[in-house]
């Protein structure tokens, strides 16, 4: 019996520590491609954001469910859910600041943009 119970825990082991491994070669590789990302000029202003509002682009997109820049959506689905998650409607303090931060991520993302257009367009011209 004891063998038995022993062979089961090996073996539980092992495929709990390959799971591990590749758990981690998984993280290791989006890291790397992550890296490569903000190596471009629009990935180093975007990281920047990023570490400034502690909210990915990804994660403010989701939150404003706007997954296209378009300052028109953004601020239409901002209102809506800024009115929604309301506490004087009960909603939520947290959601509500949560929208907030994801509508300034995504204006300062709107705001590189047009910034790299501006120098994009002075240095067509010269």
């Amino acid at each position: 019996m004891a063998k038995y119970l022993a062979q089961v825990i090996v073996m539980g082991v092992q495929v709990v520590g390959r799971a591990f491994v590749r758990a981690l070669r998984q993280e290791f590789a989006e890291s790397q491609a992550a890296a490569r990302a903000r190596g471009s000029s629009a990935g180093q202003h975007s990281a920047a954001a990023t570490s400034i509002s502690g909210m990915s682009l990804t994660e403010a997109q989701q939150i404003l469910n706007a997954f296209s820049l378009n300052a028109e959506e953004i601020q239409k689905n901002y209102e809506h859910l800024f009115k929604v998650n309301s506490t004087a409607v009960g909603g939520s303090f947290y959601l509500q600041s949560k929208v907030f931060r994801a509508k300034e991520r995504l204006d300062e993302e709107l705001n590189i943009e047009a910034q790299q257009k501006g120098e994009s367009q002075q240095s067509t011209e010269t």
